[in-house]
């Protein structure tokens, strides 16, 4: 007895589709063999279920219900099928199942069946097979096989006959011998030249090894490896062994690569003791790094499982660490890869040794090794010690060459740009074609174009290699336009915004007549599929008069997907009228009605062809209801005519049947009528103007991918433009760029169709009628075609149920090089490179596996191609047709287009009408309210020197524009901190940029003027701080002197020839940042500032986490080494785009930003008005002046001490000694270290000093002034200036702090005190503060003028170093803050906790020093575990404990007085603000402020309703009494008025 599919595998979960189709089916029998591993299932059905579905269902049902059982599920299937299938209809629609079949059960079958011709007469089918032995063969079996299907499967009676035919001589012959003629002379070639390399003693694998190893042009791939990831070594491990330059000895081979260890050598103790004895080489082979010479035979990696004793392994060391252990050793460890995996390699010498190992054995070099297999101790990882020995081998890694005489261009060209896509470098890819000897290369990334600077800064170091070498040779300079070109172009989002909402509007209004219709069909194509039925109503004056019902036969059997989604059966259909009947009926119907249907392109698509069909002549004008509706209802997601009709109140009862559809569409359009009246519509031509290009619309259409290409520098400002727009005005989802833009914008532009995503490739899979076909065709300069692999994925996808072979996708290709031929468009055969090398996909997988994509493991062979391999590609085009597509026509469009730079090379600062005078102006106006009438000549000079370098090389807009930004600031009330070098000049202190005066210490007098800057008292004060001097009377007036400056030359700042380019950074408050912002529209105008953009990139943790987890998920392990490697592959890739925190891009007025950069919102944020460059800003920082406008605390903390405390911080003295005490112990706070736990000094939580780092750098140093403090500002800024570098020098004795480099400017100073050249000085200045280090040359300079050896040494170690002037800022703001924190305790911890404080919590620090001090303790036994959060709180929580013990104490909060964000002085207490409470964030507590202006809470639902708090913090703060008594709930109990 049958019974229904899903009772006999009712836990059976199939996609929805598959679930419908099964839903039909019985299942009549299910048989299984004895053995239980075939198992039969009998099924009916009455629609034709295609074998695809069949083979899907059968593994599904294995999977689900036999997970680990070797079952084959098999069906046997008969169908019941209408009588609108004959023979021939049958043929049709399965042809592609019985195939299908015929490859799984029989390749010869299925050759033949492929091959056949097939005819039908009546119930005869007539099968002509080629002619040859297999035919005559299996023919019999071929035609039994039909037979069965067709009368016992699909009970239609059929009876096969045979015929045969002569075997075709193969349309692609000359080609095949061509080919086959190559391939010889190649086979020749190599084994001449192997016999060559036999007589010069070599083989021909080490030789080629030999050749491949010189790439100085192409880079290493990532982790220093030629781009070869997981895998990629496994050829070579076949008849390459020998690569190591040594034959595996017989003994090695029958252990298949490693042997085990006698009892005498195992175990790695006794070997690690003899390392340190024995020398470190025992061999006189040259190669040998280490250890003794080795023959045996290398074993792959991967092959490495568990402790298995000793190993021989190959292979490229891609890491290198080492680190100096007790007994004068120092361990070595090496990450070394084969391809197949990754190893770890670590081994003991004497710290002696170390250079002689690391000179030789570094990364990127190639060794062999034997050691022995063991988990390590501490990494738990396996790895290789106790090694035998190491030596040195030839590069065993082959890498594809192009020797094609000519060479293809590559137009399709992803980099690490396109978003979380490509995963290669564009310098990697411009020097892979460049070495190729490919004459271009184009970069198209998806949707920006990020990638060019990086691309055309390799191309210009190639550039200036061709033309040296050039002049080296002899031989006349390079022309720049015939020389190697990077094509600059991106892979664009276009939207077909060109179809009007009224097509072929001829004046009409909405006040005409119309017909409204809509129609069913078996498919989408209108060349393809049939009418099934038409329904149609007629609408005058805004009412319905008339109806037209009809169905169609459309001669073929109805899908079963069409029949489910409109209920319209064969039966239904079956003896109607055919369309060539019926269409004539619905066009009388129709008379000179305006047509109207929901998405009309769609419906008109099959009414058009089916009138070209029967010759009947055309001229509709039709509306789009889906257009008006997108107008009308902007805010809806969805303009389905379901979604529509629901929002309008139509009823739609009978969704997808034609009658109903159009009655639907009728009453939304006699609605919509009277609302497009409203919004002043009534005319077509007006409907059609609303449309155009709304940006709400394009967001809403769909996309398809075209490729752009710049031709020249109009067209490369074009494409800026259209990036902009696309990402400003047009993005959702993806930045889109409408036809209709493109249009506009069109000059100097190259369009192509783009992949298998592209609207052309998209109309030819889904059959669109000619005439769209040639509208779409013209619309390009040039068509794409692709390697068959790239759209593999469509056979398998339900999307593209016409594509089931390789055969239907080259007949794709074949039809665009047919549609070239008839438009004379050039056809351009691309690869859509995602990946550099075949092997690089296993980057793309894993990052397409991170972001969630199911087919991540199914990657499509996206990679660079040779021109060779390209042409064994489209072979099947023919020869000549192949050529033409892979390298005349590449070449063809490539020599269209100019060589150009993607960023203008030119420099645009902003113009300040008599900037220059304004300066100058502005500087001697202070200086002589500051040193009087007459200037010192020092103040003389040092102005004079400094403003003719300013304003000489134009760098007077920029001070000005700093002038006029600070003070701004401070006339709002914000001080404003100078970073960087800008302290180095005098005329920025003038300018009242900068509050560091660089001139030497001096005195002056701001009542007389008096000044002193010469006598003996003050110069011993040189290369220190003024403030430092003593307190001295004027002795002209009496009056206290000011002392002035830090003693910093200008050069630091400009160089020595004052040209060096300024880089002005100032440090504004945090809380006034946004508003200098602001200001910079106002200095120049709206329109012409833009924030500097960054790009967000996957870092190392999070692709370690990408690739960790990959693994995981697939059941494999790798080892550290191996993810890591890896992990280099998968680093660098696009993720998002920022901004710089506080940089300003300043576009000269006259000037267009898009000839400079495309323009976006940070992150595509549409909500935002924030613009930002979409380059990264360094690449266009040579162009266009990038102001640094930062948001920093401690200008805000003392705007918010000035406010408590009313003291102006500019009076603070710098000289103040109690201020100093807090950097030599705590006694001006009134406390001892036992009571802050230990801590020596008073600096805790003072910005610079307050951290455990420098507080001990402070210990170590014992600064004694002002200038002492600077330098430990320096040295607690710079990468390896203190540790390791200046602490061992004051520890050693050789220096001081007064004598170490602390900052940058010491060495300019140093080095010509001691003598030194000036200008050579500051270059080993520059050099030095870059980590650059010393060159021979300068050493020797250094010594001849007495340097003492410890000084070029300590130069030899520095990474980087902090500017005096920018220490010295920070130490001024630091100093004021200190000093509140002396006199105005209170203060001073309120603007601390209220803003510098990271994680303070209420909960934990204002319940009492006794609670806080016990929190304390518990995170203090658990430091190692501490988090993130954790952490931040135990830092506040030493400030607390500090404040406790100075006496002070909180007060609870009150929520209807506390501020939000900001701690109040209440009572002589501190009261936190709300945002202090854990979980409560600072937009609630806002909420909490606004909701208690609106009188008290009456309960706790109250409180929740009206701050929209949640429930567990309400209950936190009740619990910590802050809500007092008021009750749960607003309800009054019964109980309650007892």
């Amino acid at each position: 007895m049958s019974k229904a599919f899903f009772e006999v595998f009712p836990t059976l979960k199939l996609d929805t589709g598959l679930q419908d189709l099964f839903e039909q089916v019985t299942v009549e029998k299910v048989t299984s063999t004895r053995r239980k591993d075939f198992l039969r299932v009998y099924i009916a059905s009455d629609h034709l279920i295609h074998k695809e579905d069949v083979f899907r269902v059968e593994r599904e049902i294995g999977k689900q219900f036999f997970p680990n059982m070797p079952i084959v599920v098999k069906f046997y299937e008969r169908f019941s099928l209408s009588s609108q299938y004959d023979a021939e209809k049958l043929m049709d629609a399965y042809r592609e199942s019985i195939l299908l079949e015929l490859r799984e059960a029989s390749p010869v079958e299925y050759s033949l069946f492929k091959r056949a011709d097939i005819a039908f007469s009546q119930d005869k089918l007539l099968l002509t097979l080629e002619d040859t032995v297999f035919g005559r063969e299996k023919g019999g079996e071929l035609a039994r096989i039909l037979e069965k299907i067709y009368n016992e499967r699909c009970a239609i009676p059929v009876q096969v006959e045979l015929a045969y035919k002569e075997k075709a001589a193969g349309r692609n012959r000359e080609e095949d011998e061509r080919r086959l003629e190559i391939q010889v002379a190649e086979i020749s070639a190599r084994a001449g030249f192997a016999v060559q390399m036999k007589g010069a003693g070599l083989s021909a694998g080490s030789a080629g090894r030999e050749q491949t190893a010189d790439e100085p042009i192409e880079s290493a791939g990532p982790g220093g490896t030629k781009g070869q990831p997981e895998g990629a070594g496994q050829a070579s491990w076949q008849g390459q062994q020998s690569a190591a330059g040594t034959a595996a000895s017989p003994s090695s081979q029958g252990n298949q690569g490693f042997s085990f260890p006698s009892k005498k050598s195992a175990g790695g103790r006794d070997r690690e003791k003899g390392d340190f004895k024995r020398p470190l080489k025992r061999s006189d082979n040259p190669d040998v790094i280490y250890g003794r010479d080795f023959e045996e035979e290398a074993m792959p990696i991967e092959d490495i499982i568990g402790e298995i004793g000793e190993v021989v392994i190959r292979g490229r060391v891609i890491r290198m660490d080492k680190r100096e252990i007790k007994n004068e050793r120092t361990i070595l460890i090496y990450d070394v890869t084969d391809y197949t995996d990754t190893m770890t390699v670590k081994f003991f010498v004497r710290n002696e040794q170390v250079k002689e190992i690391t000179d030789v054995m570094k990364e990127g070099v190639f060794v062999k090794l034997k050691g022995m297999t063991a988990v390590d101790k501490f990494d738990h990882e396996l790895t290789i010690g106790s090694l035998a020995g190491i030596k040195k081998i030839p590069d065993f890694t082959t890498s594809r060459e192009d020797r094609s005489v000519r060479k293809r261009v590559e137009l399709h060209c992803h980099t690490k740009m396109s978003d979380m896509d490509g995963v290669s470098e564009a310098k990697d890819i411009v020097k892979r074609a460049y070495k190729w000897g490919h004459p271009a290369i184009a970069i198209t990334d998806h949707g920006v174009v990020q990638s060019f600077p990086d691309a055309n800064h390799v191309w210009e170091d190639l550039w200036k290699a061709e033309k040296s070498r050039c002049k080296d040779a002899g031989e006349p300079e390079p022309d720049k336009q015939g020389f190697f070109k990077v094509i600059y172009g991106v892979e664009a989002y276009l939207v077909d915004d060109l179809h009007e909402i009224a097509t072929n509007e001829k004046g009409q209004n909405f006040g005409a007549d119309f017909v409204v219709f809509d129609i069913e069909t078996t498919g989408f194509s209108p060349t393809k599929n049939r009418i099934i039925e038409i329904g149609a109503v007629k609408v005058c004056g805004g009412k319905i008069v008339d109806r037209f019902s009809t169905f169609v036969d459309p001669l073929v059997p109805i899908p079963f997907e069409i029949e489910k989604l409109t209920g319209i059966t064969d039966d239904m259909v079956m003896g109607a009228e055919q369309i060539d009947v019926v269409l004539p009926q619905f066009l009388s119907f129709c008379g000179d009605c305006i047509l109207v249907a929901h998405n009309a392109q769609f419906d008109m698509s099959f009414i058009m062809e089916n009138c070209d069909r029967q010759g009947i002549s055309h001229d509709f004008t039709y509306v789009d209801t889906v257009g008006i509706a997108r107008i009308l209802l902007p805010g809806q997601k969805k303009h389905t005519l379901d979604a529509v009709a629901k929002t309008l109140g139509v009823s739609l009862e009978n969704h997808h049947r034609a009658v109903d559809d159009a009655e639907a569409t009728a009453e939304i359009f006699v609605k919509l009528i009277p609302m497009m009246a409203r919004e002043g519509i009534t005319t077509l031509a007006q409907i059609n103007e609303r449309g155009k290009s709304s940006p709400d619309i394009i967001k809403k259409l769909p996309t398809y991918h075209t490729i752009i290409l710049a031709k020249n520098n109009v067209g490369r400002m074009n494409l800026y433009r259209l990036v902009s727009e696309s990402h400003l005005t047009y993005f959702s989802r993806r930045p889109r760029i409408p036809k209709s833009l493109l249009v506009k914008h069109r000059e100097g532009l190259i369009l192509g169709s783009a992949c298998e995503a592209g609207e052309l490739y998209r109309a030819l899979l889904e059959k669109k009628s000619d005439a769209e076909i040639a509208r779409l065709v013209n619309f390009y300069d040039y068509l794409e075609i692709q390697p068959l692999g790239n759209n593999h994925f469509m056979i398998e996808s339900e999307r593209t149920p016409d594509i089931t072979s390789v055969d239907d996708i080259k007949e794709i290709n074949r039809q665009i090089v047919r549609l070239g031929e008839q438009f004379h468009k050039p056809v351009a055969a691309t690869c859509d490179v995602h990946f550099l090398n075949p092997e690089d996909e296993i980057y793309r997988r894993i990052i397409m596996a991170g972001q969630g994509f199911p087919d991540a493991d199914n990657q499509a062979p996206l990679y660079l191609r040779t021109t060779e391999e390209m042409l064994e590609e489209f072979a099947y085009l023919g020869s000549d047709k192949a050529e033409e597509v892979v390298i005349t026509n590449t070449n063809l469009i490539a020599d269209m287009i100019e060589v150009m730079s993607p960023v203008r090379p030119d420099k645009c600062p902003p113009v300040i009408a008599d900037s220059d005078k304004q300066l100058t102006d502005i500087c001697y106006n202070k200086a002589h309210e500051l040193y009087g009438e007459t200037l010192p000549q020092i103040v003389e000079d040092r102005l004079k020197k400094e403003l003719n370098s300013i304003i000489s090389n134009g760098f007077a807009v920029m001070y000005i524009i700093a002038q006029k930004l600070v003070w701004k600031s401070v006339e709002d009330g914000y001080l404003v901190g100078s970073r960087g070098s800008v302290g180095s000049s005098f005329v920025a202190n003038m300018a009242g940029i900068t509050e560091v005066n660089s001139l030497s210490p001096h005195y002056l007098c701001p009542k007389c003027h008096y000044y002193d800057f010469d006598s003996e008292e003050v110069r011993a004060y040189g290369g220190g701080a003024g403030c430092d001097m003593p307190d001295k009377a004027c002795p002209v007036c009496g009056t206290p002197l000011q002392k002035e400056g830090f003693d910093i030359p200008f050069e630091t700042f400009l160089g020595f020839k004052g040209d060096k380019e300024p880089d002005i950074d100032l440090n504004f408050s945090g809380e006034y940042q946004s508003k200098a912002h602001k200001y910079t529209e106002v200095i120049f105008g709206s329109g012409q500032t833009y924030r500097a953009g960054t790009i967000g990139t996957l870092a190392d943790k999070t692709a370690y986490g990408y690739v960790k987890n990959y693994y995981e998920e697939r059941g494999r392990h790798k080892r550290v080494c191996e993810i890591n490697r890896i992990v280099s592959g998968c680093t660098g890739i696009r993720r998002s785009t920022g901004q710089h925190p506080g940089g300003i891009v300043v576009l000269p007025v006259g000037e267009d930003i898009n000839s400079f950069t495309p323009v976006q919102h940070p992150a595509n944020d549409m909500t935002t008005d924030i613009v930002t460059t979409h380059f990264d800003y360094h690449s266009i920082d040579h162009n266009l002046l990038k102001l640094d406008i930062l948001g920093h605390d401690d200008p805000t903390m003392i705007r918010m001490l000035q406010d408590l405390t009313g003291i102006d911080p500019t009076t603070i003295p710098l000289d103040d000694q109690g201020v100093m005490s807090l950097f030599q112990d705590t006694s001006a706070l009134g406390i001892t270290p036992e009571q802050i736990g230990g801590c020596k000094l008073g600096c805790l939580g003072i910005p610079e000093f307050g951290t455990e780092f420098v507080i001990q750098m402070v210990i170590d140093a014992k600064p004694k002034c002002f200038t002492d403090l600077v330098r430990i500002s320096g040295l607690s800024h710079g990468t390896d200036v203190w540790l390791g570098n200046a602490q061992t020098l004051i520890e050693e004795g050789l220096a001081t702090i007064s004598t170490a480099i602390c900052c940058r400017d010491d060495i300019m100073i140093y080095l010509m005190q001691q003598g030194v050249e000036p200008s050579l000085s500051f270059t080993i200045m520059e050099s030095v503060r870059k980590g650059k280090g010393l060159k021979d040359e300068w050493i020797k300079a250094m010594k001849e003028q007495n340097v003492p050896d410890w000084y070029i040494g300590s130069c030899k170690k520095i990474k980087y170093m902090f500017p005096k002037a920018h220490a010295a800022a920070y130490v001024m703001m630091a100093w004021r803050i200190a000093y509140c924190k002396i006199n105005y305790p209170l203060a001073y911890y309120a603007a601390y906790f209220s803003i510098r404080a990271s994680a303070f919590s209420y909960e934990i620090m204002c319940q009492g020093q006794a609670h806080l001090e016990r929190v304390m303790a518990e995170y203090k036994r658990r430091s190692d575990e501490l988090s993130k959060k954790e952490q931040d709180t135990q830092k506040d929580m030493k400030i607390v404990q500090e404040m406790y013990a100075r006496g002070f104490d909180f007060v609870p909060i009150d929520i209807f007085t506390a501020q939000s964000r900001l701690f109040q002085i209440v009572g002589g207490k501190l009261m936190p603000s709300l945002n202090s409470i854990d979980g409560l964030g600072e937009k609630a507590a806002d909420a909490i402020v606004e909701a208690a202006k609106d009188g008290p809470f009456l309960s706790k639902d109250d409180f929740r309703e009206r701050t929209k708090v949640s429930k567990s913090v309400i209950d936190l703060m009740s619990q910590l009494g802050l809500l007092g008594n008021i009750p749960e709930s607003n309800q009054i109990s019964i109980f309650d008025l007892v």
